[in-house]
């Protein structure tokens, strides 16, 4: 029987995470991969949607160039086949950094599905593994309901969408999460007729009414939506016409997209053997400071446990996951601020805490709307709405929630703020240069300082606006 100190399951941005901190410690390792390798987020996520995001944005550029004084807009078109043809060839190129990582492991590195016997044995192809330590990195994939198969391949997933030909004219969009509404703006501004269907009324992981709102009402202008109802899908046996029902709406289209979210690879993987209650989900008690099962030598990383789906988060599970692996005292960690974003136009962002885990919370909110900012009037991205959120009592800042023009900037800028415990007024003290699009997050801070207690008259922190949107 072959022994390991560890045995990793899983090669996507966790497992890789993880695998770096193993070699740190000890060459007597193995990485198990089922399917392809190369991380989810190159092959079929982050980073091929951003590049379809990126075709799609320049395109529609076009319909703000009569107002620059720019003509022959009505000239421009799009080659579909071309735009997935880059997507495709920038995507195979960053699946082939990924894949550095693991091609030199040779017969460490070991093709097929694990099946765990204990919390000290693994199963692959047939073979017995023993091990002192194991990483469960296997990640997710989409939630596709099963009457929905039926479809063949008029169905899509963002696995399947970026290896289409060619996009279909008509399609629905069934989730309006941060990949459904992603997918739903770009392939509209490439040209196809889309509908968007959510089962609730917020979208893109929002929960500020406000934010929400303002993200409904500008995506509605670019394709159809329709939120509060579960939507259905029938074929028609005699026409082979997809219909989507949804509520009182009712549409044919020529494929659909299933964004209803991931669920987490444990299929056949064998958990039960771990001797610990799974949850509703199949999936075992998991401590989120170290990434340990219960009290097993066993540790669930990445998107496998969702806790939160996003890449920096995988790595840093794996990063957890794999240091512990290694010790035989177990480090806890202090998780980074929680940041989601997603990539429409205007970016949606929530940074921190959001809105909803503040309701029973003293807290004052600040805003500010962007459509008579200067520096995004000039830019003709004069669009969203941004608010800040502040403990009542100090000012200090504990999140934000914003569908705003570079959103993806000011989060980032937020979250080293609420990182750093900073309060409403330190962020004041900051210089704003003129003209930026931080001066629309200035505003919306002004407004919440007017909400707090007063600072020193001869703090600059209360230097207060021109009131002139050429000059704010």
């Amino acid at each position: 029987m072959h022994k390991f100190d560890v045995v990793i399951i899983g090669a996507g941005s966790a497992g890789l995470s993880a695998l770096r901190e193993v070699k740190k410690h000890t060459d007597n390792f193995i990485l198990i991969n089922e399917g392809p390798w190369g991380t989810t987020c190159a092959r079929v996520g982050c980073m091929p949607s951003k590049l379809l995001i990126e075709a799609a944005n320049a395109f529609y550029r076009r319909v703000s160039f009569n107002e620059f004084g720019i003509t022959g807009a009505d000239q421009l078109g799009v080659d579909h086949k071309r735009v997935l043809q880059r997507v495709r060839r920038l995507r195979d190129d960053f699946v082939t950094s990924t894949l550095g990582a693991t091609r030199e492991l040779g017969e460490r590195a070991i093709s097929g599905r694990a099946h765990i016997l204990s919390p000290h044995q693994v199963m692959v192809n047939g073979e017995k593994f023993h091990t002192r330590k194991i990483i469960i990195a296997t990640g997710s994939r989409p939630v596709v309901p099963e009457p929905w198969q039926s479809l063949g391949k008029r169905l899509f997933t963002t696995d399947t969408l970026f290896e289409q030909e060619a996009l279909p004219e008509r399609i629905a969009v069934i989730g309006m999460g941060p990949v459904g509404l992603e997918m739903a703006q770009a392939l509209s501004r490439l040209g196809v007729r889309v509908t968007g269907f959510g089962s609730g009324r917020m979208i893109g992981g929002i929960t500020d009414p406000l934010i929400n709102q303002a993200a409904v009402t500008l995506l509605s202008k670019e394709f159809s939506l329709h939120l509060g109802t579960r939507a259905d899908i029938t074929v028609n046996v005699d026409s082979d016409v997809i219909t989507v029902n949804s509520g009182d709406i009712r549409i044919e289209v020529d494929s659909v997209l299933a964004a209803l979210g991931r669920r987490p690879n444990i299929d056949d993987i064998n958990l039960e053997a771990l001797g610990v209650p799974l949850d509703e989900r199949g999936l075992p008690p998991v401590n989120p400071d170290t990434l340990q099962i219960a009290d097993l030598p066993v540790f669930l990383a990445g998107d496998v446990n969702q806790r939160s789906p996003v890449l920096h988060e995988a790595a840093d599970d794996g990063h957890i996951a794999g240091l512990n692996a290694t010790r035989e005292k177990l480090v806890c960690f202090k998780r980074r601020v929680p940041l989601t974003i997603v990539f429409s136009d205007p970016n949606i962002a929530v940074v921190g805490k959001s809105f909803r885990s503040l309701e029973h919370e003293d807290i004052r909110a600040g805003e500010v709307d962007f459509s008579r900012q200067g520096r995004a009037r000039s830019a003709q991205s004069n669009r969203g709405v941004l608010r800040v959120y502040a403990a009542a009592n100090s000012g200090r800042l504990l999140g934000a929630e914003m569908c705003a023009p570079a959103g993806e900037h000011f989060a980032h800028l937020l979250a080293l703020a609420i990182d750093q415990s900073l309060s409403v007024w330190d962020l004041l003290r900051l210089p704003f240069y003129h003209p930026v699009l931080e001066e629309g997050l200035r505003t919306a801070l002004r407004n919440l300082a007017s909400k707090l207690p007063a600072c020193s008259e001869s703090d600059l922190a209360v230097c207060g606006p021109f009131n002139a949107e050429a000059l704010d």
